[in-house]
């Protein structure tokens, strides 16, 4: 399609890279860019802010797997080895706890048909090289004893590990403030193109913010981003999780030790204990577009699960309750690297895996900016991939 070009002059703010989106991937992805040598800058009106507000930051690449998810989880895989260093490097730089903890994950069955999927995903497991134990009843409830009586076999996956979101991005804006990353804190209107190129945005206040490359790493909006054009728009929607945050009186510690999680009902859910004294409950997967409201059947639906899971759930105080919007795409993996459109790079569609895979995409993404090739693990992952798919269907 013929793509407009905008006539506007660009202003001095002009970087090597702009990264539109200041959640953790793009967060990421300027900092490790930074670290490169590169002039680069953000926009967002609130650096640090989106999908992880909300996440409950399980780093689970074995628990998480699912059917048809092999590629993805490679990709898991590869960002979970590098979490240990990541972590460590980030609270070196800024001071920060990230709240990383290798605690593991249960996975438990509440009834027989959760057992015996239980025992397909052990399965699944097993054949894709993971390490995972199965465990009967009795060994769950040893291990967690505030687990339901009702609980009838396991896995005990202590490759999962978990990180505190809210902290970890606080750490990466304080990460590339130290690399010297320009913070503009406003929102863009729409994507600048000049002579069939990115060349940067116009914020919503008429300033057009030059750049020699564009990262749209907007999440869930960046499906909707406006003047991208409409053959490289990628194809991300938004997903509504509901999410809770109770805590647990110190009469009650060690409420869990780890993070547990099961299917009630044919949804999942799942606690993660912090070590402040936090318990997480999530999440719903709900297709309602942009809505973020956090409702009453939510809620309910969240306690209702974990009371199944940990009876003793509703003695705890709820202290929060919020709502937030996953980008997912069309194979529930993300889009990295560049586009169609010479200059505009993505780093979108996490779904479900955004904090894991924060370490693997600020490495791809500095990567493929300075070298304009993407690395190995993260080639399967192009955005290119579905417009291969889309130009093979038949007219």
């Amino acid at each position: 399609m013929s793509r407009t070009s905008d006539t506007s002059h660009t202003s001095e703010h002009t970087s090597d890279v702009l990264v539109v989106g200041g959640g953790i991937i793009g967060l990421v992805t300027a900092w490790r860019a930074a670290q490169r040598g590169l002039a680069v800058a953000v926009l967002d009106p609130e650096p640090g802010g989106g999908a992880a507000q909300v996440a409950a930051g399980m780093l689970a690449a074995v628990t998480e797997l699912h059917y048809g998810e092999q590629t993805l989880l490679g990709l898991n895989l590869e960002s979970a080895r590098r979490y240990p260093d990541f972590a460590a490097e980030l609270t070196d730089l800024t001071g920060h706890d990230l709240g990383y903890r290798r605690s593991g994950t249960l996975a438990v069955a509440l009834d027989a048909d959760d057992r015996a999927h239980l025992r397909e995903l052990h399965a699944l497991q097993r054949q894709s090289g993971l390490d995972s134990e199965w465990l009967s009843g009795r060994e769950c409830r040893r291990l967690e004893p505030m687990l339901a009586p009702g609980v009838r076999g396991g896995l005990r996956v202590d490759g999962d590990h978990q990180i505190d979101p809210r902290r970890l991005a606080a750490a990466l804006v304080a990460a590339c403030e130290r690399a010297g990353v320009a913070f503009h804190r406003t929102w863009a209107e729409r994507l600048s193109v000049v002579r069939e190129r990115a060349a940067g945005v116009v914020t919503r206040e008429g300033e057009v913010l030059g750049a020699g490359q564009v990262v749209l790493a907007a999440g869930s909006l960046s499906g909707r981003f406006p003047g991208v054009p409409d053959d490289v728009l990628p194809p991300v929607r938004p997903v509504k999780g509901q999410v809770l945050r109770l805590t647990v009186p110190q009469r009650y510690a060690p409420f869990l030790s780890r993070t547990v999680r099961a299917v009630v009902r044919g949804s999942q859910v799942y606690l993660v204990p912090r070590e402040n004294g936090e318990l997480v409950v999530g999440a719903t997967s709900e297709e309602l577009g942009w809505d973020t409201t956090v409702t009453a059947g939510g809620v309910y639906e969240l306690l209702r699960d974990a009371h199944e899971l940990v009876p003793g759930i509703t003695e705890l105080p709820l202290t929060e309750t919020r709502a937030g919007l996953r980008p997912g795409s069309p194979d529930n993996a993300p889009l990295l690297g560049p586009t169609g459109l010479e200059g505009l790079l993505l780093a979108t569609g996490h779904y479900r895996n955004g904090v894991l895979l924060t370490p693997v995409t600020g490495d791809a993404m500095a990567h493929v900016l300075t070298t304009g090739e993407l690395p190995d693990e993260a080639r399967p992952f192009t955005p290119r991939r579905f417009g291969a798919v889309l130009t093979e269907q038949p007219a």
